[in-house]
């Protein structure tokens, strides 16, 4: 029997230096993970830390870390050949095939980018998938700018909004994602649309309050609401909020039962 809980090593084939405060690393595995799902990255005798795969191939997952605090500060001194040790897949994805045939209309903050990277991507090389695929990424500033390759060929293909909260740099937008909201045409979409919002919880919290505005059923939005997940198989209870185990019943959501998750 497999233990659920326990870590194997796996090699580092690569880091990419994505911002100053973020690397992708891409990780030699055989997993197939759902778009969505999360990983626990772990460095012996310092902890681990939850990550949702942001890409994933034949041989390879791929996981965009943020700085923030002991575990990613010492996995950004790790370099390629150095191994890392994980253990999942873990939790809900998104609900790739519910939602096929859709418009499908894609809000973002930051790093929040990162748990939708492998469904856009599918949906790039896969256009049938989508009736059409509308995505609105904002980020902080541009030296927070992810991704720069991909944004860049899903312009070719998607209706794109790329958005700087504050800065005003040549082919971007200025402001918060939610001031682009109303120039999607939901009203064109014949109630066949789905809206997926990923970001820090406050930024998810007012998108989702401004599609509402904008006519949206709320059961119409995802989103993906990671929380202190440690054991990620519901025995621990860091992750519990009420009667909900974010690990095992998220991390995505709908929101009509993400938006009664508050601590």
């Amino acid at each position: 029997m497999t233990n659920p809980v326990m870590p194997k090593a796996h090699r580092i084939l690569h880091i990419n230096h994505e911002t100053e405060m973020e690397y992708t690393f891409r990780i030699e595995a055989d997993f197939v993970p759902e778009h969505g799902q999360f990983f626990q990255l772990s460095v012996p005798r310092v902890g681990e830390c939850p990550i949702s795969v942001s890409s994933f191939g034949e041989g390879w997952l791929e996981f965009t870390i943020r700085a923030v605090g002991k575990v990613t500060d010492e996995l950004f001194s790790m370099r390629p050949g150095d191994e890392l040790f994980l253990r999942g897949p873990y939790g809900k994805g998104w609900p790739v095939e519910e939602l096929r045939g859709k418009h499908l209309v894609f809000v973002t903050g930051g790093t929040g980018l990162a748990p939708v990277k492998s469904w856009l991507n599918k949906l790039y090389d896969e256009p049938e998938m989508a009736e059409s695929v509308h995505l609105i990424a904002g980020f902080k500033n541009e030296a927070g700018i992810l991704f720069k390759p991909d944004l860049a060929r899903w312009k070719e293909r998607f209706s794109t909004h790329y958005t700087l909260d504050n800065d005003q740099i040549e082919g971007w937008n200025t402001g918060l994602v939610t001031k682009f909201i109303p120039e999607i045409p939901f009203d064109t979409f014949g109630g066949n649309y789905a809206v997926i919002i990923v970001g820090p919880p406050v930024m998810m919290h007012f998108a989702a309050l401004e599609a509402v505005k904008c006519g949206v059923p709320e059961e119409k939005i995802w989103v993906s609401f990671e929380r202190k997940m440690s054991c990620a198989v519901g025995k621990c209870g860091h992750c519990r909020i009420d009667e909900t185990y974010v690990c095992l019943e998220g991390p995505v959501f709908p929101y009509t039962v993400a938006k009664n998750l508050l601590d």
